[in-house]
């Protein structure tokens, strides 16, 4: 019978620390955008969910950089669910994460399972990890729920036996959504129901991606004669399948540099993808019908895919690709869910023995024969209906919690989600705040010498923030919710507002000259940061002394919070400084940072940069000499090698070798 237990995974990992408590107001730095010129001549349906409302801000949500890359022995907390031919291990504190599927009767993994937990700025909103099957949810890219808890527990299968559910409220789109995983008894196949619900009176955009990583030595396999490629240059072609250019792409090690191949499987067609080793041994991804896409992710075997696998893993430990299910032809589409309606689908993963070598079309229908034996295609839409019959049935014992947010959206709008319950237990101190507003109409003010805490954009919470008390607290939260509806003129005639009377001008005067900074005013923004950051330090807890926040922070009894804040600050205002010419200031601002925050990578590199501008280029090398890791380096940064070609003709050396794409594209 199939059974659900708790278990406790023990291995290397590096720490989350704290999230960047400033509100990411920057456009988002999205390396998945479409050249222009590519437009032209994609489906009518492709094209118009390519421009359906692309995601322009990470609000509500914040960043996570505050990770590092000392990894120690930790525990995480697992749920596992077994029957007699599979083990699937569930990571509930890290995005419901399936972290590996094991196939008993054959004792073989199916997955690529990463042997370290290694956070790196992969997600929309920074930390993720590689390995496993993800549920990606939200918007182009990584979810942000990537290190994030959700909510799991025990359900009724459709079979008489146990599912375990998971659940979140999705903060980009404010969309609920659940993934149920059973394992009939007997099956060699573990089924995984999806639904999204969109609660709202508007259309939402949603998006979905399910990534499954396996080993890199494989051949992949997708029914399509034709793929989208879309690569690091952001150009996005079609291509025929399996050769390109001369190779068969379909291996992963034969391509060079990292790229995307959606596989354009023709309407009608079962829709599956696998990945199998040279003895025709892997795993399969199958589905109902309106999961459409299929895509293969590849590294490449140049300088820069090989030191990203290093960076995400440990040097030895065997490299990976990904193959992926989507509910568009491409990642680069989000698709309109209307009002008060849902998207469901099942999804099936399991092993497949079939052979991998040979005639591309002669491949296909061996392994479409052998998928079909192992699990026939109206089997899957079997226990699809099978499902939806249990998908609002109420969960049982609770296995783990989530967020609070969805139980704060649950109280504001009086929604019913059956299935899927937001109880107000989990509502939390990040909450508390706007569960006060909602209630009575005010905004508490907080704790003094306390940053603000995380804003809420949604309309509705705009509108009650415009018509509560104009705190400068609630001016703060108000521009914020502005400046994400686009209404920036607005958003800074309430952050200008809120200066007046306010004890701690900080919070606002950043907000400020980020508006500077998008305005096209780098001289204005670089002041604007000076001055902030001059008064965080005024403000800082037990910071008399500015010049010493490393006394500042002990006296403070060690808030990270405010180590948090200064770094955050300070990383901003050296760059804006830069840009500015005011080297001086810049220099000023990098001196009154702790040891400790001056010590990360992030901050050596920033080092390095301020000394180029000083001209000083010998030291500046230096730093590379002496060595340093930018732990949360993003996906497709080329500010390392940039810097690099400033000091000299050198190559750059392979450990900061991050490029993801050819030279002089």
């Amino acid at each position: 019978m199939t059974t659900i237990r708790r278990e406790v995974l023990t291995l290397p990992a590096a720490s989350l620390g704290p999230d960047n408590p400033l509100p990411p107001l920057r456009p988002l730095d999205e390396a998945h955008r479409i050249d222009d010129r590519d437009r032209a001549g994609l489906p009518r349906d492709m094209a118009r969910q390519v421009d359906h409302e692309p995601l322009r801000s990470l609000l509500p949500v914040m960043v996570r950089d505050g990770y590092d890359r000392t990894r120690r022995a930790r525990e995480l907390d697992a749920l596992v669910i077994e029957n007699d031919r599979l083990r699937a291990t569930v990571l509930p504190a890290l995005g419901g994460r399936i972290a590996s599927l094991r196939h008993k009767p054959s004792d073989r993994e199916l997955l690529y399972v990463n042997p370290v937990l290694q956070p790196a700025n992969f997600a929309l909103n920074g930390a993720w990890f590689s390995g496993g099957i993800e549920w990606n949810i939200g918007a182009t890219g990584h979810t942000t729920l990537s290190c994030s808890p959700v909510h799991a527990a025990r359900v009724p299968a459709p079979d008489g036996g146990e599912m375990l559910r998971l659940w979140e409220w999705e903060r980009l789109r404010d969309l609920p959504f659940q993934v149920d995983l059973w394992l009939p008894e007997g099956s060699d196949f573990l089924y995984v129901g999806v639904r999204v619900r969109n609660p709202h009176e508007r259309p939402v955009p949603t998006y979905w991606w399910s990534n499954i990583a396996v080993p890199e030595e494989r051949r992949v396999l997708a029914p399509a004669d034709e793929a989208y490629h879309f690569g690091y240059e952001r150009r996005l072609r079609r291509v025929p399948v399996p050769e390109y250019d001369g190779i068969d792409r379909t291996y992963p090690l034969n391509s060079t540099y990292a790229a995307d191949y959606f596989y354009d499987v023709p309407d009608g067609r079962r829709r599956w993808i696998a990945a199998l080793d040279e003895h025709g041994h892997g795993l399969a991804q199958t589905s109902t019908d309106v999961l459409r896409g299929r895509k293969l992710f590849v590294w490449g075997t140049g300088p820069g895919g090989r030191r990203w696998q290093e960076w995400l893993t440990e040097p030895g430990t065997g490299g990976y690709c990904e193959i992926q299910a989507g509910l568009a032809r491409t990642q680069l589409e989000h698709v309109g869910l209307d009002p008060e309606s849902e998207v469901s689908w099942l999804e099936a993963y399991g092993p497949l023995e079939a052979r991998p070598d040979g005639d591309w079309h002669t491949v296909l229908r061996g392994a479409e024969e052998r998928l079909e034996e192992a699990l026939p295609r109206a089997d899957v839409d079997a226990a699809y209906e099978a499902w939806r019959a249990h998908a609002d049935t109420e969960p049982g014992e609770r296995l783990a919690d989530g967020s609070g947010w969805g139980a704060l959206e649950v109280l504001r709008a009086d929604l019913k989600l059956p299935g899927t319950p937001f109880d107000a237990s989990t509502l939390g101190e990040e909450q508390e705040p706007w569960l006060h507003l909602l209630r009575t109409g005010t905004l508490p003010e907080g704790g003094p010498h306390e940053p603000p805490g995380p804003t809420l954009v949604a309309r509705p919470w705009r509108d009650m923030l415009e018509t509560t008390a104009a705190t400068p607290l609630a001016e703060y939260h108000l521009g914020i919710a502005q400046w994400h509806a686009g209404d920036r003129a607005q958003a800074v005639r309430s952050w200008e507002r809120g200066l007046v009377g306010a004890a701690e001008r900080w919070p606002l005067l950043r907000c400020l000259a980020a508006a500077d900074q998008a305005g096209g005013h780098p001289e204005r923004a670089a002041e604007q940061y000076a001055e902030a950051f001059d008064d965080l330090c005024a403000h800082r807890p037990g910071a008399d002394d500015a010049a010493d926040e490393t006394d500042a922070a002990d006296e403070a009894g060690g808030d990270d919070r405010w180590t948090a804040v200064a770094a955050a600050l300070g990383r901003e205002a050296i760059g804006a400084l830069l840009a500015a010419g005011r080297t001086a200031d810049a220099r000023a601002v990098w001196e009154r940072l702790d040891p400790a925050t001056r010590d990360r990578g992030r901050f050596r590199l920033a080092e390095g940069e301020l000394l180029a501008a000083e001209g000083r280029p010998e030291e500046a090398r230096a730093l590379f000499d002496g060595g340093f890791e930018v732990a949360d380096l993003r996906e497709g940064d080329e500010s390392i090698g940039a810097l690099w070609a400033r000091l000299g003709d050198e190559p750059l050396p392979a450990r900061h070798d991050f490029r993801m794409r050819p030279d002089g594209d």
